[in-house]
Formats: structure tokens, sequence, C-alpha cells
């Protein structure tokens, strides 16, 4: 059921948020961390843990670079917009509160409450979407006006969404039902439905979009089929098969920037990375050989065999794999291009993140490149690189501190050049945007043009209340 979504006046910044009972609520998902979550372009790691939240630079395989430092205490949710400082916070404290903050002048944009505990939130250009377990709430990200609420969805309890980054398709999916793996797809946009792809036959467990948004990958509650759908048609692309052996369930999906890759990890200790690639006509067919005369005899008895027989027949398998050193930890994965390499990254529960590289033509094996320690004490990373045959990494430079960040200088007069923020997030007004980001568009935002103080709050709580209507 889709209603029109109305927002109350402005509230003071000190009202509560209370939660029933946890269950499978905030603060479950990663144990040693309250959270972690990769950018939209992945250039960034933010991490919540009981004592405050952390963002990270992860443009670089040898170095890792805290960019800032928050002392709000027992954060399990956080996700920045892109490079921008622009950063939505939850806490086990308020989990009914959403705050919105520019991290590096150290002021909050924006609140709102809402009428149960917020699971997730999703971030693009256009949209800011706040899951909850039966309704969906969907903010213009320029002036965080609520502009529409979708209530009455299916039972959410893990705030299971996914938000297209581009913004020509800000696609949403979410679930369509709570006993099968129907998948919901809504124009951020527009404020419409669009379809509902039938993906699994149970619940799912994981979604994500690529980043021009024309693809969604899904996984179901099993954790033994990934599918691939085109978007917004619905239309089933690849299929790949995790595994035969056991249920798992799958922890985060990721494409890589170009869609060429999908990457998936679970509770076990292996991660997988598929190829997305359709098999077209090879040249065995102009000298037909032993071999491909045995495939085509599979082929053709699939059609005689069980649906299910003959839909692992044409399942992929994964073209690289990655095996963690400790298995039944949570952890985020996602792919991304750093210093122009293809690189997996892996945020696990034990506050460590791992990088490997990627063998794009042969796959197989990944090897890790780099370990980094996201909070505590390195004491024992020495013994445990020298035990796998590593370098031991740069330690990560000092993060700044909160009256650092304020006293960060806002102007710099560069009159002949176009100003913003780097990539790396730790660039200072004025200084120059890198030549890259302009081949790839508007990718780092210039947050003093892009979100002007709320002007709609007029008693200066900068707060809102969303209500159902």
């Amino acid at each position: 059921m889709e209603t029109e979504a109305g927002a109350e006046g402005p509230i003071g910044p000190g009202e509560p948020g209370s939660s029933g009972e946890p269950g499978p609520r905030p603060g479950t998902g990663l144990a040693g961390l309250g959270c972690a979550s990769f950018n939209q372009d992945s250039t960034s790691l933010a991490v919540g843990t009981k004592t405050g939240y952390k963002l990270f630079s992860v443009t670089s395989v040898d170095k890792l670079d805290c960019i800032h430092d928050s002392e709000a205490p027992d954060v399990y949710i956080v996700e920045r917009l892109f490079s921008s400082s622009l950063v939505v916070v939850v806490s086990l404290s308020m989990p009914r509160r959403m705050n919105v903050y520019h991290f590096k002048k150290g002021t909050e944009i924006c609140n709102y409450s809402y009428s149960d505990d917020i699971l997730s939130v999703r971030l693009n250009r256009q949209r800011l979407v706040v899951c909850l377990e039966e309704s969906v709430f969907i903010h213009n990200i320029k002036d965080m006006k609520l502009l529409k609420t979708l209530l009455n969805t299916p039972c959410n309890p893990s705030g299971l969404c996914a938000l297209s980054i581009n913004h020509s398709n800000s696609y949403l999916g979410y679930p369509g039902s709570a006993t099968i793996g129907e998948i919901i797809i809504y124009d951020a946009n527009n404020l419409s439905t669009v379809t509902m792809i039938p993906a699994h036959d149970s619940p799912l467990a994981a979604l994500t979009f690529n980043a021009s948004g024309t693809k969604l990958a899904s996984a179901s509650e099993r954790g033994t089929v990934i599918r691939v759908f085109s978007v917004p048609e619905g239309q089933r692309l690849f299929e790949f098969r995790r595994g035969m052996k056991r249920y798992v369930t799958i922890s985060s999906l990721s494409f890589s920037p170009d869609t060429q890759f999908l990457c998936a990890s679970s509770n076990t200790e292996t991660i997988h990375i598929f190829k997305l690639e359709q098999h077209g006509p090879s040249v065995e067919e102009e000298c037909p050989t032993w071999g491909s005369y045995v495939g085509k005899m599979f082929s053709a008895a699939s059609s005689y065999l069980p649906a299910q027989v003959s839909g692992m027949m044409s399942q992929d398998r994964a073209f690289a794999t990655v095996r963690l050193l400790l298995a039944e930890q949570r952890n985020v994965c996602t792919l991304a291009m750093i210093q122009k390499l293809p690189r997996l990254l892996v945020a696990s529960s034990d506050g460590q993140l791992f990088i490997y590289n990627i063998d794009p033509q042969e796959g197989g094996e990944c090897v890790l490149a780099q370990k980094h320690r996201l909070f505590g004490e390195d004491e024992d990373k020495e013994e445990g690189a020298e035990a796998e045959g590593l370098e031991v990494s740069l330690p990560a430079q000092a993060c700044p501190s909160y009256a650092a960040t304020v006293a960060i200088p806002t102007s710099g007069p560069v009159p002949a050049t176009l100003t913003g923020y780097s990539e790396d997030g730790g660039a200072r007004k004025g200084e120059v945007i890198p030549e890259h980001e302009f081949a790839a568009g508007p990718v780092c935002l210039d947050d003093e043009n892009e979100f002007p103080p709320i002007n709609w709050c007029r008693d200066g709580t900068r707060g809102g209340k969303v209500r159902r209507s």
C-alpha cells in the first residue's frame, strides 16, 4: 500500500526513540563492530562501534587513512554519501531517530524520528531511503523533505533493501513477500512501482544493484543460488551456484564498477566471485570434438530432466574465490578499482579490513595483498603477518579529533578553478578536483551548494518527525 507522506513540524533534538523487544533488531549486524558499510563507489569505509564511528579512505592498498572519528556511542548505522561530508548516523540509544551530519563542519543538518526502529538507510544523489520493519520512507536528499511513505510493506525484520546509485535509474528494491523471494522494484525518482520480480522460492537474504541501475542481484535465505535480473524488465540474465552441500546466510552482494564481476560473502570462510559473461557460439561448432559432442548431449538431455536438475546443470560456478582465516564471522565485501587494479575488499566483524588482488583473466584463488586493523591495538599484527609471509601494513594515520575537524578552514581562494572535495575524502575546500573525477561525472559533491541549511526548519532545531497519514 502506498500513501502520500507528510511531515510534522520540527521537534526538539532531545526527543527519545524507544524500541520494543529487540529480536534480530539494531545492533546485531557485526559482532566486534556495530556496523560496517562501504560508500556508493567503494572509496570509503564507515564503521560503528560501542564508542563511536570512523570513516576511512580506501583508495590505497598499503595505507588506510582515517578521515573522521566521532565519539557518538553505540552506532549501528552509519552511511556516507559518496565522498561528500554528508553522513547519516543511527545509534542504539535512539534507534528510531536518524541524524544527518556535515561531519567536516561538525554540524547537524537535520534529524527525523520514526514510529519504529530504523533497520537500514540507503543513499544516492537524489534520495535518502529509511527502511523500517513494515514501512519505507523516501526523502529528497537536497532538502531532506519527506516525499513518500510506503506503508504495510511485507514484514522485513532485517531491513533488507537496495537503492541504485545512478541518477537516471534511481530504483529501490525491497522484499515483496515475507514467505517467498519476491522483489518489488520501485522508481524512487518518479515515486511509482515499476515491477515485481519472482526471484526465489524462499525469502530474500541479499539484494544489490549495479552502478548503472540496469542489473539487480539477489540471494535467498538458502544461500545456494544467486540470480541476476535486468532492470526494469525483471528478466533473469544469470544464475550462479554458490554451493550445494549446505545452506548459508549471504551477508553481502556487490557488483564490480564495470559490472563484469559479482562477489558474495556469507557466514562461511569462502567468498565467491562470479563472472558475468554470456556464453555464445564457440569455434568448437566449426571443428567438432568429442568434448563438444558430449556437452551437446548433456544440454539436450537436460530438457528431459526435472527442472531442479536441469537448472543445476545450467548454473555457472565461481570464477574466483577467497578463503578467509575464520568461518562464522559476519563480513561485508565490495569490488573496487584501487590504484588501477581490481580488488576485493572485506571488512570483518573482528575489526579488520582485508584487500585481495583479483586476476580478471584467470580467476582462481585471490591473493591477499594487505590487511588493516580498523580499531583496537595492533599488538599481534606483526606475528600474524610473519606467519602468513606478508609484509606488515603501514599503520593507519591518526584520526583527526572532532575539534580539529571542525577547525579545518572552509575557504581558499582559487578563482580560476572548480573547487570541491577530492575522492580521498580528505581534501579541503578550495582544492582542485582531480581530472579523473570529471571523466566519471560529478562523483564528488560541493557540500556548500548541494546541502544548504534546511530552510523549512524554522525554530533552529533542524528536526523532523515522520508520521503515517
